[in-house]
């Protein structure tokens, strides 16, 4: 095989693995929905995702093998502080939100993210803001408020919405800034060995809290409960984590950014086949927006940009 072709099959490989990785982010959000459809808190749904997990994250970090770097006492308490922000407190908040609104614009409040990095990195480290950063920020911003209005002005609950819309995007928050104080530790370890790492830091934090504030007994849900936190840890959490990893080593973070936009569409169509949640123009329309927006900033070759994509367990 020659070496232009040798390079065409390791794109095309790369990025059919972000595209599959982003459809398995994707269905998160729809799992989740389901799964509040039967009698389950939120710790306990994120308790046993983190549990099935588990065993996965482990062996993820065996086959990434040892840093080739030493790791020091520094790094340690990174992944653990990190695994905190990221894995742990933003996943809580992803779940408590989705008690609220629906499954599509869940997801694209999510997404905002890389408007968030472009902010905070503003904010603390003196990045400057150019004119596409503020067109990105008014077409993000502007799709989520389209959005929002809409499902407010068919029936849904307005503070109920507010709160969930907040939580979701306290969430985002979160990462945004594990994506912004994680880079040096990422740059380290290498994107899947520190995912692996800090997604195990995660586990721990969610275990205590539900140890703390749940019977153990509380673990024992309906069935349909245990398989559908089974399908989120393999197909919507621990896969996709690998499917992006391998992405982005094949094809970039910018070639993957552009990939990985069929996420939130994927979850609209989704949740139309498995919640029956309605599927209008302006709901198009406003994910346009918001797409439009973070693709502006994530196809720059700009260090926010470049770890917009990171692989994310949330």
């Amino acid at each position: 095989m020659s070496s232009a072709a040798a390079g065409a099959r390791n794109a095309y490989i790369g990025v059919a693995c972000v595209l599959l990785g982003s459809i398995g982010f994707s269905g998160k959000t729809v799992i989740i929905k389901l799964a509040y459809q039967y009698d389950v808190d939120v710790m306990t749904l994120l308790a046993l995702r983190m549990l099935f997990a588990l065993p996965m994250f482990l062996a993820m970090a065996w086959w990434a093998g040892a840093p080739t770097a030493a790791m020091t006492r520094r790094d340690w308490l990174a992944i653990t502080a990190l695994g905190f922000i990221g894995y742990y407190l933003g996943s809580y908040l992803d779940f408590a939100g989705l008690q609220y609104i629906s499954a599509g614009l869940g997801r694209l409040i999510l997404y905002l993210y890389p408007t968030l990095v472009l902010l905070l990195s503003a904010l603390f480290l003196k990045q400057p803001i150019h004119a596409r950063h503020l067109a990105s920020l008014a077409l993000s911003y502007l799709g989520i408020a389209l959005v929002f209005s809409h499902e407010v002005g068919i029936g849904e609950n307005l503070p109920q919405m507010a709160l969930g819309a907040a939580l979701v995007f306290a969430g985002a928050v979160t990462y945004a800034i594990y994506l912004i104080a994680g880079s040096r530790v990422v740059v380290k370890l290498g994107s899947m060995r520190f995912t692996a790492y800090a997604s195990i830091s995660a586990t721990c934090f969610v275990i205590a809290h539900f140890m703390l504030t749940h019977s153990p007994a509380r673990l024992a849900v309906e069935p349909e409960i245990y398989w559908l936190t089974l399908v989120m840890a393999i197909f919507s959490t621990v896969l996709p984590l690998w499917l992006m990893a391998e992405g982005l080593k094949r094809i970039g973070a910018n070639q993957a950014a552009l990939v990985a936009c069929v996420g939130p569409i994927s979850t609209i169509l989704l949740a139309r086949i498995f919640l029956d949640e309605p599927v209008t123009a302006i709901q198009i329309a406003g994910a346009a927006l918001v797409l439009g927006g973070v693709m502006i900033i994530s196809l720059k070759p700009q260090a926010a940009a470049q770890t917009a994509v990171m692989p994310k367990n949330q």
